[in-house]
């Protein structure tokens, strides 16, 4: 539980903040202070030694973590990486995973001994909150109660609920309701700004012919071919939590046949590989439809749309980074 490829060598000195936005850098000087006061001795009662008797020390009080609350593009990730990255402990001692890796674990686990695997750690960062899977919403933050009594600080990133897609106002509230008790112990920072994968840079590139994507993908080593139809059937068959390791030695994506994705369950799975790809920096050369137009207009009004906009802005700019596999 690591931050992934694309966030391995972010820190806070490589994030450029948008000038005309004074809360990115007020998030990165906030930030780096968090990451500081978590030098010091971990847990209760840490650093002392253990006493037959003894009276339990209280748990810990005041904010014990910090919720990232923002628009898609600009730069939660990156920042909540960052974090990990210049807390003062050893790797074994923090943890990075999305929601759903943390879920995953659980499953694979069980609660108690997830408590117990996470709860000797100084840190655990958590990207993407899903806050419109009530279920596992309850799950986990029944998981950080026991966690934060434990001594661990805790960090997120959140996807807004169902309809909240630009009202960032109402989001943090939102967070602090959903992990039942937890409020308390958050700090909300909100980070607001245009999508940082396409500022200042030209449009997207058109998509290429069937021809081409084939040429490249016989000429890239470890490049993948799958038509678009093909791709989508196949991750019907595959756990959403195998979608990264479905990527291992995968050097680049090459997709024929493009076209709008036919419901919203298939939709949702396109999102999780979109950001399996993302992470890893894969590029993605693609024939057909152009990646804005993969979802139609009634699911990017609904529910789900924060998640739909940032799989098209994800896989742009992996078309993006997929230019050089043609040659011009």
């Amino acid at each position: 539980m690591v931050p992934p490829p694309r966030f391995d060598s972010v820190r806070f000195d490589t994030y450029v903040p948008d000038p005309g936005r004074p809360s990115q850098s007020e998030a990165v000087a906030a930030l780096s202070a968090f990451a500081a006061g978590l030098g010091g001795p971990q847990g209760p009662g840490a650093g002392s030694a253990r006493r037959w008797f003894a009276r339990k020390p209280a748990a810990p009080t005041g904010p014990r973590g910090v919720y990232l609350d923002g628009g898609y593009g600009v730069g939660k990730t990156h920042l909540l990486a960052s974090l990990w990255h210049a807390t003062p402990a050893p790797a074994e001692e923090k943890a990075f995973g999305t929601f759903v890796e943390l879920t995953n674990l659980v499953g694979a686990l069980g609660f108690q001994q997830t408590v117990e695997t996470l709860g000797g750690h100084r840190l655990l960062c958590i990207d993407e909150f899903e806050l419109d899977d009530p279920g596992d919403t309850v799950l986990i933050s029944s998981l950080l109660r026991r966690l934060v009594d434990s001594g661990v600080a805790l960090a997120a990133t959140s996807n807004t609920l169902p309809g909240r897609l630009g009202e960032g106002r109402f989001a943090a509230a939102d967070f602090l309701r959903e992990i039942q008790g937890l409020a308390a112990r958050f700090r909300p920072l909100r980070i607001d700004g245009e999508d940082y994968r396409h500022r200042g840079l030209p449009e997207a590139p058109a998509p290429y012919s069937d021809e081409q994507v084939t040429r490249a993908a016989h000429a890239t080593e470890g490049a993948s071919l799958d038509d678009f139809p093909g791709l989508l059937g196949h991750l019907a068959k595959v756990h959403p939590s195998r979608y990264g390791a479905l990527t291992d030695g995968v050097r680049a994506v090459c997709l024929t046949d493009v076209a709008p994705v036919p419901d919203q369950s298939t939709a949702l799975r396109l999102v999780v590989l979109a950001d399996r790809l993302y992470d890893r920096e894969i590029p993605v050369l693609a024939s057909g439809l152009p990646f804005d137009r993969l979802f139609g207009e009634e699911m990017l009004n609904g529910g789900y749309r924060k998640k739909y906009f940032r799989a098209i802005s994800r896989l742009t700019a992996l078309a993006r980074d997929a230019k050089g596999l043609v040659p011009q």
